[in-house]
């Protein structure tokens, strides 16, 4: 069976060739282990610096106010069931058709349990209707 792991371009001096060939004979578990004795020893992180600043914004200036990004996805959280478990669990199914009786059943009765993730605030808000009108208190988050 050929090699396929590709080398690296980059050349090292002796020194340095010398730990790298040390590093690629270790195993996934050393290896982390070594990245987070290096990172606690020097405080620095093995976390790309794009995504460090990707979370990152510009401070506002005096006197103005920061800028609201609006919301475009939420969740929707079942609170309560109510009085209506029946048509609460009716309801979840309509709007769950990957869950079965039981798994919907479980989830009216042990509240709060998120029902929809990351969706728009249409289908979020469709979906807090029928859930209320069905007996049940919603939140979305």
């Amino acid at each position: 069976m050929a090699d396929n792991k590709k080398k690296p371009e980059i050349t090292l001096d002796a020194k340095l060739q010398k730990i790298a060939d040390q590093i690629e004979k270790l195993t996934v578990v050393e290896v982390a282990d070594l990245a987070k004795y290096l990172e606690e020893k020097f405080g620095v992180s093995a976390m790309p610096m794009i995504a460090a600043q990707a979370g990152t914004t510009a401070p506002a200036k005096a006197g103005e106010e920061a800028p609201t990004e609006e919301k475009t996805a939420f969740n929707v959280v079942l609170t309560a069931s109510g009085d209506k478990k029946l048509a609460v669990i009716k309801a979840v199914r309509e709007l769950r058709q990957d869950l079965g009786l039981m798994d919907a059943k479980k989830m009216v009765e042990t509240p709060p349990q998120e029902l929809l993730t990351g969706v728009k605030k249409p289908e979020a808000e469709e979906a807090k209707k029928k859930l209320e009108e069905a007996g049940a208190t919603v939140e979305l988050k």
